[in-house]
């Protein structure tokens, strides 16, 4: 009866699913059961892919990505993990929580995995990091689980666990006429029955051994010669071939590689080269370092006249420390600060008018109570004469910071 309730009587069912609201249902009873062994946290990913058919690794990058771009992997992760019961749980942990059968997972830490949802959700949907990229990661997400369920939902479907049930016949009561001698029936002296050795478990079958698989070396040779092309290319004056494209053109043929080796058997070593690529990708696309230059290190200045405070401070890496309070009343100055990657701090006098432009390509900016999180932002203009209205110092400030912190407050 609970095999049934619980929907694993669906488990032979044909391929061929209805509208979308049938393909939910099915999705709903037939959902991926987390595994035991080859497991990296919860066995989200490693439950996806054995119910699907998909190499787990594909899977965790999927995860991976929605994560970096966006931050959705993490509450889509979390909610897997909730709502997808382990193969040998009855039902979910949170299915548990309301009574519904037997979990391995705890109350207590269903309990704190849908409080975190709170916290999670309010920073994944609420930052100004990527921009709408949460929204459209969850739809990603979403629509590739829904595809995958219309294609492959009839395979591989999960047998439901089911509390182990004993039904015992109702007893009568013994009249007199049952016993010829006359004597009760617990007064009868019969031998115990004999006690019953459990069955011995079958032999586990042995693990099949995995072919091995030649699409890894073949797509890591066209990776390389891709890699190659591209950049002689490159210094031939071809200006589209820049490290940023040519990185990406690898990545495009890694892809292709791992999702292929995902049905064919291979391919997995692929995402320790894939990992470092995205990684120098993001970088190189967000920070165009050839526009910094000027070295590595730190640069403080106290300027105290205005033919002291330079036209440009340029750096490649380090922070910018400037500090113009000690300027003359009547000082009239012009600056730019271009800092690749760390923070550049500029304090103005309480009572400067300061005209200033500040940009991040990613990270945090602070001018004068104006600023932003993120990344890609446009810069941030402004005018603030101070608390004691136009008077005093005049200052133009432009700023251009590539990664790191951008700051301008008053001293």
């Amino acid at each position: 009866m609970l095999v049934g309730m619980s929907g694993a009587a669906e488990t032979s069912k044909p391929h061929g699913l209805g509208g979308f609201e049938e393909t939910v249902k099915d999705f709903w009873v037939s959902r991926p059961r987390r595994p035991l062994s080859g497991r990296k946290l919860a066995g989200v990913a490693a439950g996806i892919g054995n119910r699907y058919g998909i190499d787990p690794v594909l899977v965790r990058v999927a995860f991976v990505a929605a994560t970096v771009f966006g931050g959705v992997g993490l509450t889509v992760y979390l909610l897997c993990w909730l709502f997808f019961p382990r193969v040998d749980d009855e039902v979910s942990p949170v299915e548990s929580l309301f009574g519904r059968g037997r979990s391995s997972m705890s109350k207590a830490c269903t309990i704190v995995g849908l409080i975190a949802l709170l916290p999670l959700n309010s920073w994944v949907f609420g930052s100004g990091w990527f921009d709408g990229g949460a929204i459209l990661g969850l739809a990603l997400l979403v629509t590739a689980i829904y595809l995958l369920h219309r294609s492959r939902g009839h395979e591989n479907r999960p047998v439901v666990t089911a509390a182990n049930t004993t039904t015992f016949p109702m007893a009568t009561p013994a009249t007199a006429t049952d016993d010829p001698l006359g004597a009760a029936p617990l007064a009868w002296d019969l031998p115990d029955p004999e006690p019953v050795a459990p069955a011995a478990p079958p032999p586990r079958a042995p693990r099949p051994r995995r072919r091995k698989s030649k699409i890894g070396i073949a797509v890591f040779g066209i990776a390389l010669l891709v890699a190659g092309i591209g950049f002689a290319l490159g210094t031939t004056g071809e200006s589209w071939f820049s490290a940023q494209h040519v990185i990406g053109l690898v990545l495009g043929v890694l892809g292709i590689g791992m999702v292929a080796g995902s049905f064919a058997g291979g391919g997995r070593g692929l995402i320790w080269l894939a990992v470092p690529l995205s990684a120098a990708g993001i970088a190189l696309t967000t920070i165009p370092v050839e526009d910094y230059t000027g070295g590595y290190g730190n640069i403080t200045a106290t300027p105290t006249t205005a033919a002291a405070v330079q036209p440009l401070y340029a750096h490649t890496a380090g922070d910018i420390d400037l500090d113009l309070t000690r300027l003359p009343a009547d000082a009239v100055v012009s600056t730019e600060i271009r800092n690749g990657a760390g923070s550049s701090t500029v304090i103005v006098p309480a009572n400067a008018d300061v005209t200033y432009s500040c940009a991040a390509s990613a990270g945090n900016i602070d001018c004068l109570g104006q600023g932003g999180e993120g990344i890609k932002r446009p810069a941030i203009t402004g005018t603030d004469n101070g608390l004691d209205g136009a008077g005093g110092p005049r200052i133009e400030l432009k700023i251009t910071q590539g990664v790191g912190n951008v700051e301008v407050h008053r001293g």
